[in-house]
């Protein structure tokens, strides 16, 4: 691993840290293991910035044929009544333990992302909060289609949580009780923001930036580069995106100098392996939108969320 700058890892107590406003956060759930420890950070999210929680759960038509367990009933309807009385049922057991979190909750049916797209531009929502099943498919970690769908297409931030995540540990307030959610807290010490130094891909810089100044936490930045290192000097516009970072970080208000590495290899590799170096708490990505390949690959993306040890956030710009 080279490193292309470090200073000295001291407090810098004259800046100001950043702002950062999170009015509404969905967070949606399939009640599952992994829905349980995104909930978490949802609810600390929450606590930390004053936020009101929207708690949804959609059922699919797949939902519903796997939560009646092989029972006949006479008609979809009476399958829907029933699933729908159970749904409910678990959404107003997680909102009971939510405290003094301002909420509102949401029992949809039909297809998840058009449901919850809807609730995102009805509330304005802020972020989204989701938890992510892995399971082995053609010899490698992959994400469930719910998450895969919210990444691909959210117009907001997006927090996966996934399955190698064990989120109650770095959570100060949660005592294994669902009523204590509400006095759950978000303590960030340690971030990772990956980004290819691209320009364009540096409109995710601030969203990095603005945590590591919020929760005074120690901040990494790691650019991974395909290929070996000794295939020759960097390209243009990542010397350009460098300079730009660099002119952007004394005005961030960071509590300590962050450090700047790149790394050669697997991109998404060379990410999950220095999160969990370092004992990262968030990871930060930027998504590339559909017809502008600006940012990480989908597919270092999806395999970072898959594969991380802490939360990953990711950014669309």
């Amino acid at each position: 691993m080279t490193v292309l700058e470090s200073k000295q890892d001291t407090p810098e107590t004259d800046k100001q840290p950043a702002s950062i406003s999170v009015k509404n956060v969905l967070y949606a759930t399939d009640f599952s293991a992994t829905s349980e420890a995104a909930l978490l950070y949802a609810t600390a999210l929450c606590r930390r910035f004053g936020s009101t929680l929207h708690l949804a759960h959609v059922l699919s038509d797949t939902n519903l044929l796997l939560m009646t367990g092989g029972v006949d009933y006479v008609s979809f309807q009476t399958l829907y009544n029933d699933a729908q009385n159970i749904a409910q049922e678990k959404v107003q057991n997680i909102a009971a333990g939510l405290g003094e979190i301002p909420y509102r909750t949401y029992v949809r049916h039909g297809k998840v992302w058009t449901n919850l797209s809807r609730i995102v531009a009805e509330n304005a929502v802020d972020l989204i909060v989701v938890g992510t099943h892995g399971r082995k498919g053609l010899g490698k970690l992959v994400l469930g289609s719910v998450a895969e769908d919210i990444l691909r297409h959210a117009p907001c931030p997006v927090l996966t949580v996934g399955p190698a995540v064990y989120g109650r540990a770095n959570l100060p307030g949660f005592y294994g009780n669902g009523r204590e959610l509400g006095r759950v807290e978000l303590d960030l010490h340690r971030i990772v923001y990956a980004t290819n130094l691209t320009v364009a891909s540096l409109k995710v810089a601030p969203v990095a930036l603005a945590l590591a100044a919020e929760f005074q936490a120690r901040l990494t930045l790691i650019h991974a580069v395909e290929g070996d290192s000794r295939l020759g000097t960097q390209p243009e516009p990542i010397n350009n995106g460098m300079r730009k970072l660099q002119e952007e970080l004394p005005k961030a208000g960071l509590a300590y100098a962050p450090e700047i590495l790149t790394d050669f290899g697997s991109a998404w590799y060379c990410i999950v392996n220095k999160a969990a170096e370092c004992e990262a708490d968030l990871i930060v990505l930027g998504a590339h939108t559909a017809d502008r390949a600006t940012h990480l690959p989908w597919s270092t993306v999806h395999q970072v969320v898959a594969h991380a040890s802490c939360p990953v956030l990711t950014v669309r710009a």
